[in-house]
């Protein structure tokens, strides 16, 4: 049972994974949050579960590139230059990201797919 313990892991590793993604690419254009400025991009750091085997998520880390400015007179958040702060969201990165993630995904739940067909084959074979 322990494959699919490790493929459940990297499942779940995945799936925190694209949820981050998907926050991100929501919050691409947000200039103001709660916590003031704009939004910061989050990434996952994952490392290897040496107990349990398979991986696991370690914290939520804010990238620490710095915001975009924009010059935009008009905005409600410009400065007095007329630049506002973007978030530090590169979309293109992030679909990079995203397909990366539901490739990780795919091939976790492919190797549970193997690990439960092997087993199955193993109790056909214990009847026998």
């Amino acid at each position: 049972m322990s494959s699919m313990d490790i493929s459940g892991s990297g499942l779940a590793a995945q799936r925190a994974r694209l949820d981050l993604i998907a926050n991100n690419l929501a919050n691409a254009e947000t200039t103001r949050t709660a916590e003031g400025g704009p939004y910061k991009r989050l990434h996952l750091l994952l490392e290897e579960d040496h107990e349990q085997g398979g991986v696991r998520v370690v914290e939520v880390q804010q990238d620490p590139r710095p915001v975009r400015l924009v010059h935009q007179p008009g905005h409600p958040d410009a400065n007095e230059q007329g630049y506002v702060e973007m978030p530090n969201v590169n979309v293109v990165e992030e679909m990079v990201d995203l397909v990366s993630a539901t490739r990780s995904y795919e091939a976790n739940v492919t190797a549970l797919n193997a690990g439960k067909a092997m087993t199955r084959k193993a109790l056909e074979i214990g009847r026998a």
